[in-house]
């Protein structure tokens, strides 16, 4: 995973990562320490918490895996779009 990734759609989503931590699962005791840990690298998170990250920030889950900046912008726009439609 993409750590700054995580931040920013985090940011974008206007959430404290204790917030974010608590709506993806974790437990309010240790969610912003280990946001902290996800967001800074130290960490990774399982595929399955990365899943329910995207679900809460409204991001598709290959955003946190998409190495190039550009692209992963237009994946999020691409989503955007499609979610428009449903």
């Amino acid at each position: 995973m993409i750590s700054k990734r995580l931040k920013e759609a985090r940011l974008r989503a206007k959430l404290t990562q204790e917030r974010l931590g608590v709506l993806a699962g974790i437990e309010e005791a240790t969610a912003y320490s280990r946001l902290s840990h996800y967001e800074n690298g130290t960490h990774r998170p399982t595929f399955e918490l990365v899943c329910e990250f995207a679900r809460v920030l409204n991001v598709p889950e290959c955003y946190f895996y998409t190495v190039d900046d550009d692209f992963a912008e237009e994946v999020l726009t691409l989503y955007k779009k499609y979610k428009d439609k449903i």
